[in-house]
């Protein structure tokens, strides 16, 4: 294998990494955005 292959891959899997990251990241702000409205639903009672 050249190193042209590894740097392929390692670019590949950096990319994948980040894309993870911020697919978790927008799962938690959905879950942050849930719970406050909940929360200010609760506080108009």
């Amino acid at each position: 294998m050249q190193s042209t292959d590894w740097l392929l891959y390692a670019n590949a899997a950096v990319w994948l990494g980040i894309g993870a990251y911020v697919f978790m990241l927008a799962r938690a702000q959905k879950t942050l955005e849930r719970r406050l409205r909940q929360m200010e639903m609760l506080n108009d009672d």
